[in-house]
This record gives C-alpha cells, sequence and structure tokens, in this order.
C-alpha cells in the first residue's frame, strides 16, 4: 500500500503543469551554478542566470521541431539586443532613443501571435538584464561580446533542455490543458446547476453573472487547448495519439454547446413546479456530469483510462419518471411547461451520451470536418497586414506600445537623473508592472512592491543566518525555481522570490546588502512610472469602450445565429465555420465578461456603467444559452418549411442585433423595430398539438430570443447615454 500510495503522489505530481517546468528550470540553474563553483568562476553567475531566466520568460509551447525554430529566433534576437545595448551605452541619446524605438516595435509584435508576443517580451526583457550587467561593472565596455555571449549562453542552455523536453515529453502539454478543459466544464455545470434550485426569491441574476464569468474562464481554457493541439498536427496528419486528443477537444467542444444552452427560462420552471422535485432532479444530474467532467480532467492528466460507470443514470431514469407522473396529471397549463422540460432531459440525456463516449474517444467517429483554425501569420504579406492594422491610435496594443516606450524612456531619464549606478532595475520594474489596461497595472504594481518588500527582508534576514556562500547558491537556485512555479498565479510570491534570487547571486560577486536600498527605490519609482504612464498616455479606460465591446458581443451573436438557421436549411455538420462562429461567440462573451472585471479595477468615475454593463453580460449570456439550445438541436427542416416563418423569424432577429451593434459602435440610438417583437414572438409560439418537437423547440428558442431585443435596445440606449431613464425590467432568467 505505501509503495502505491507513493507513485500514485507521484504520478500526481508529474501531472502538475508547473512541475515540468520548474524541474527545466532547477535543471538548468542548478548547472550553471555548478558549472560556475568548479570553474571557480562566479563572475559568471549572474549573466548565466539572467539568461536563463530570459529564455525561460520566452517559452511558448510548440512540438519539440517548432521550439527549436523558436529558440533559433529568439537566441537571434537575444544576440542583437544585447550587442546593440553594448553598443550604445556609452552614448546615452542614442541609446534612450533606440530604447524606445525598439520597446515600440518589440510589443507590436504581439499582433503577429502570442508564440511572437513572447518573444519579444522576453528580447525586451534581456536587454535590460544586459543594462543591468553593464552597470554592475561600472558601464565599461571593454569585451564586447563577453556578456552578450553569457548570457545567450544561458538563454541556448535552457533552449537546450526545454527542445529536449519537448523531444521527450510532447504530449504532456495536451493533456494538462485537456484536463483544465473538462475541470472547468466541471464548475461550470455545478454553477448551471445552482439555477434549477426551485426557490423563490432566488437572486437568478447573481447566478447567471457568476455562470457568465465562469463561461469566461471555459471559453480561455478551450483556446488554450486548441492552440497546443494545433501546434502537434500542423498541416499534416495527426499522430494516432493527437488523434484521440483531437476527439476529445471536439467532444467537450459538444458538452460545452450542450451545456450552455436553455430551453425556458428557470424562473417560470420553479414557479410552476414548486412543489414538485423535478428540478431537484435536473439539478441533481447536472451536478452529477459536472463531477463526471472533473474525473475525466483527473483521468486525462494522470494518464488512465476514464471508466465511466453512468453512475448518473439513475438519476436520468429518475427525472424521466417525474416527468411521467407530470405528464400523468394533464394539467394543460404545464403543456408547453412540459415540452420544454422534455426537451430539456432530453438535452441531459445527450450529455450522459457525451460522457459516456469519452471512456473509449478513439471510437468516436472522426469529424466530418477536424480542421482547426490557425490565427497565425504564414506569410511575409499577412505579417505587413497585421502590423498594419495595428498602426493606429485606435489600436490597444498601439496604445501599449507607445506608452511602455514613453515610460522607459522617462525611467532612463530618471535614473541618470537620481543615481544612474544601479538604477536599472527601474526600467525593469516598469516592463513588468506596465499592462495593456489600467486595473492589471494597478494589480500588478501592487503585487510588484509589496513583493518587493518581503523579498528585500527575507534576503537581508537570510544574509545574516546562512552566511555560507554554498547555502546562499542553493537559496538562489530554490528562489529561481519558486519565481516561475509562482509567476502566473501568485505574483507578490514570484516577485518576492526573484528578488531574494538577486540578492543572493550579487551577494556571490559582491555585496548584496548594498543591493538592498538601491532596489527596493527602484522598485518605487519603476512602479510610480508605470502607474503614471497607464494613467495619463491614452489611457484606456474600459467605460470608454464598454459600447464596442458590447457591440462586438452582438454582432458574434447574430453570425452564429446565421450560421445556425443555414444548418437548419441544409443539415447539422460541425465544419470549420460553424465551429468558428460558435467560438466566436462564447469569446466574445468572455471579452465582455473581462472587460467589465477590468472596469471594476479603475477609478470610480470611469466605472459608472460597470451596474449596466453586468446587465448586458446576464443578456448577452442569456442570448447566447438559447442560441446553443438552437445549435445543439440543429437538423435539416422538412422542404416546406424553408423560407417561412422560422427563416424569416431568423433573419429578423440577427439583422436586430446587428442594428443593434451597429448602433453602439456608431453611438446612436437604436431605431425602433420594423415588426412588432411581442407579435412575432406569440407567433412563433403558436403551436398545434402534433408539431414535430424538433420544430417545436427551434420556434420556441426563436420567441424567447426574440424577447430579449427590447431589453438589449433599452440597455444600448443607457450605455449611450447613462443619465437617462433605468431600462426595462430585465427578462425572466434564462
Amino acid at each position: 500500500m505505501p509503495a502505491t500510495s507513493l507513485r500514485q503522489s507521484l504520478r500526481r505530481l508529474w501531472a502538475l503543469d508547473k512541475f515540468s517546468y520548474s524541474l527545466r528550470v532547477f535543471v538548468a540553474l542548478t548547472g550553471s551554478m555548478a558549472l560556475c563553483w568548479q570553474q571557480e568562476r562566479m563572475d559568471l553567475l549572474i549573466p548565466l542566470f539572467l539568461g536563463i531566466v530570459a529564455s525561460a520568460l520566452a517559452e511558448t509551447d510548440d512540438s519539440w521541431r517548432g521550439r527549436l525554430q523558436a529558440l533559433l529566433v529568439t537566441l537571434l534576437c537575444f544576440a542583437a539586443a544585447a550587442f546593440a545595448v553594448e553598443l550604445l551605452f556609452p552614448y546615452p541619446w542614442l541609446f534612450v532613443a533606440a530604447l524606445a524605438l525598439s520597446t515600440f516595435g518589440l510589443t507590436l509584435l504581439g499582433a503577429l501571435g502570442e508564440r511572437y508576443g513572447t518573444i519579444a517580451s522576453g528580447t525586451l526583457i534581456l536587454s535590460i538584464y544586459t543594462m543591468i550587467a553593464v552597470d554592475q561593472r561600472g558601464g565599461e565596455v571593454a569585451d564586447l561580446w563577453r556578456q552578450p555571449l553569457l548570457l545567450v549562453a544561458g538563454a541556448a542552455w535552457y533552449g537546450l533542455l526545454s527542445v529536449l523536453w519537448q523531444a521527450l515529453f510532447s504530449q504532456q502539454p495536451v493533456q494538462q490543458a485537456l484536463a483544465r478543459v473538462f475541470r472547468e466544464l466541471g464548475l461550470y455545470l455545478r454553477l448551471k446547476a445552482a439555477l434549477f434550485e426551485p426557490v423563490r426569491e432566488l437572486d437568478v441574476e447573481q447566478r447567471r453573472l457568476e455562470l457568465a464569468q465562469q463561461n469566461g474562464r471555459l471559453v480561455a481554457a478551450l483556446n488554450a487547448a486548441k492552440e497546443i493541439i494545433l501546434h502537434r498536427v500542423g498541416k499534416g496528419r495527426a499522430s494516432p495519439q493527437v488523434s484521440r486528443y483531437l476527439k476529445l477537444y471536439f467532444l467537450a467542444q459538444d458538452i460545452h454547446e450542450r451545456a450552455s444552452s436553455s430551453h425556458y427560462p428557470y424562473n417560470r420552471l420553479a414557479e410552476a413546479f414548486f412543489h414538485s422535485d423535478v428540478l431537484f432532479r435536473c439539478q441533481l444530474l447536472l451536478r452529477q456530469q459536472g463531477k463526471a467532467c472533473r474525473a475525466l480532467a483527473a483521468a486525462i492528466e494522470l494518464r488512465q483510462p476514464f471508466d465511466y460507470q453512468r453512475a448518473s443514470a439513475q438519476a436520468l431514469d429518475d427525472l424521466r419518471a417525474s416527468l411521467d407522473h407530470l405528464q400523468a396529471q394533464d394539467n394543460p397549463q404545464w403543456r408547453g411547461l412540459l415540452r420544454s422540460l422534455r426537451a430539456l432531459a432530453g438535452n441531459l440525456g445527450t450529455l450522459e451520451q457525451l460522457l459516456g463516449a469519452a471512456s473509449n474517444p478513439e471510437a468516436l467517429a472522426e469529424e466530418q470536418d477536424s480542421t482547426l483554425h490557425d490565427r497565425d501569420p504564414h506569410s511575409l504579406r499577412e505579417v505587413w497586414e497585421r502590423l498594419r492594422q495595428q498602426l493606429t491610435p485606435t489600436s490597444l496594443l498601439f496604445r501599449h506600445a507607445l506608452r511602455l516606450a514613453l515610460a522607459l524612456a522617462a525611467g532612463y531619464g530618471v535614473l541618470h537623473a537620481i543615481h544612474p549606478t544601479q538604477g536599472y532595475w527601474i526600467l525593469l520594474t516598469t516592463v513588468f508592472v506596465c499592462q495593456p489596461s489600467y486595473g492589471a497595472t494597478r494589480t500588478k504594481l501592487v503585487q510588484r512592491i509589496i513583493g518587493t518588500v518581503l523579498g528585500l527582508l527575507v534576503g537581508w534576514a537570510l544574509f545574516d543566518l546562512f552566511p555560507g556562500a554554498v547555502v546562499q547558491s542553493l537559496i538562489a537556485v530554490a528562489a529561481g525555481v519558486a519565481f516561475f512555479v509562482t509567476r502566473s498565479s501568485r505574483y507578490t510570491l514570484a516577485t518576492a522570490a526573484i528578488t531574494l534570487m538577486v540578492l543572493f547571486c550579487f551577494n556571490q560577486v559582491g555585496d548584496g546588502y548594498g543591493l538592498i536600498w538601491p532596489r527596493l527605490v527602484d522598485t518605487l519609482l519603476g512602479s510610480l512610472i508605470a502607474g503614471l504612464a497607464v494613467f495619463l498616455i491614452l489611457p484606456d479606460w474600459q467605460g470608454r469602450r464598454l459600447h464596442r465591446v458590447v457591440a462586438s458581443t452582438l454582432s458574434c451573436h447574430s453570425r452564429y445565429l446565421r450560421q445556425i438557421i443555414e444548418q437548419y436549411a441544409s443539415g447539422k455538420r460541425d465544419d470549420l465555420a460553424y465551429r468558428l462562429a460558435r467560438r466566436n461567440a462564447h469569446n466574445a462573451d468572455a471579452a465582455l465578461s473581462a472587460t467589465l472585471a477590468s472596469m471594476l479595477l479603475e477609478p470610480g468615475h470611469f466605472r459608472r456603467e460597470a451596474d449596466i454593463g453586468f446587465r448586458c453580460l446576464a443578456l448577452s449570456h442569456t442570448l447566447l444559452s438559447y442560441l446553443s439550445a438552437l445549435g445543439a438541436h440543429r437538423a435539416a427542416l422538412p422542404v416546406e418549411l424553408r423560407g417561412g416563418l422560422i427563416e424569416q423569424a431568423a433573419a429578423h432577429l440577427a439583422g436586430s442585433l446587428e442594428a443593434i451593434a451597429a448602433g453602439l459602435v456608431e453611438r446612436r440610438a437604436p431605431a425602433s423595430p420594423a415588426l412588432d417583437e411581442e407579435a412575432l414572438a406569440r407567433e412563433l409560439e403558436q403551436l398545434p398539438e402534433d408539431i414535430d418537437e424538433r420544430q417545436r423547440l427551434l420556434r420556441t428558442a426563436l420567441a424567447l430570443i426574440c424577447r430579449q431585443l427590447a431589453p438589449l435596445r433599452s440597455l444600448a440606449e443607457r450605455l449611450l447615454h447613462p443619465d437617462s431613464e433605468p431600462a426595462a425590467a430585465l427578462p425572466p432568467a434564462a
């Protein structure tokens, strides 16, 4: 038993996404430290460590071939940046001009994709590391090649470890990404289950907001998994193992569409069936399916078989029995509601089948179109077009690039005015703290200052407790590893760790105590400059662009609806166009949620429309849930129904969403609809008893979408005129 428990613990440790990252950093730092001790050249330690850190920060996921290509580009950029710093360091005016221009250009490379943006960011960080190294030797540039070579050697050492790791364990990132997707799906299903609480006075709007915010996290996980799988597939045919993960990814998309769909306003169902157990049974089934998703995540992460025992099969049978009991009572007031509950039970039953299929993904049918949309540019023309689109002050990336360039130029001026020696930590702090938005910058600023103070205090104490050079070397390595373990989740601790690493590295070759006060002062100055830059230089207040974000969301919902209706005409197929429209709709909904979260961190005057924004988010997610219901049940309509009321209503709804979006972009009040939408909704709901259930569901969902338009217009008008009368009440929660 102890041996089994130990193996299980080691397997869980190996499955952690940060473990492999931290292990590579540990090997790289330890190897460099051992080399310096063995050669008795501790003067090599700082540039080697800084090169390793910069290379690890510039690392992006890829296949081993892609990672090798990225490493070569990274090393070339690092060498060019380091030599440029060495050459221009003695000429302050040329240096500051090159610093500003290169910062602007490197930041703008983020338009080409995350990979290019990460390499550019790492290059900028390494250039500042070079400044710090030149400053440490008094600004002398006697050996032009020495410092750049050492920095690039450290970067190459870590890069080779990374390439080797990718070659040996290329599927590990895919497993971790898919595990995260199913964990987020499990949490989404649990929050969705909370909407089925048949309790009067339930704050359904707050629960819808929580669900919308979780949807944003789930969409981010799906996007990350897609990129990681795409790097393994490329333009060739997927290997059997990657094909298995690709099927699981498409399965997660199907589950997401089913899970996010709504078939009727939940509060009306709760009111009608308050004395029945039917909604409790829906809630129980969703919770059990959420647990199954989390169990699937663990199985993928630990590379164990997912033995789905259909534990929720009994819950599904009980739900159907409860529906049969309600149907037997033959209450005419429940007739329409029971049909919606039947559709809901059918959707949950399909979810059950999808989860069962996850036990053997190899048996899943191949997608009709398994192409993944690649957003990276693949020609110089595409690269130029991407960059050209960003060369405008309306671009958020352009503003961030300009802001960061001016902030670093100002920091360079401040360090020369106050203390030119050991002042380059100002620039490093500014690079890490200055973020694209005010809210993110404010958060990073506070975390950076607290983390630096904490690291300096701990370092000062450890200097006295452990004066031995060997122990201090071990502390430096441990602190470097801790930085990479915590930098994406606990930035305060990460800052404290990197501060410790720097103190103990510099103490190996000089006086670590002498760095404490300059590091503290420079952190405060760099944070101040970053905060002022974000506040004063072309600030991106989220409240001022909220109407555009809402407009983008509605436009994406409209395109999703058009794709769905097109498939009702031609038949269900999960082709790239449909999956892209669906993903863009969810991405837009997630972007609105992220915008509002950032908006809450801004000064009070700039977040006065936050309440309207959250109402828009609630309506957007409700609308998306009805669209998902249409998408989940899509199938070809009979020929005699094509071109009739259904397609006319869908065309009107899509056109109305686009008209509201266009009005928001042009800052004009939405025009009155050409049709009486309430009358259209009633016409859609006038259904004969013998109508096909799929047609019934389609017309009911279109009617529900129709009733979202009036509140959307009201909220759109309030976004443009915040001081107008309050918006109409939200429609019943979905």
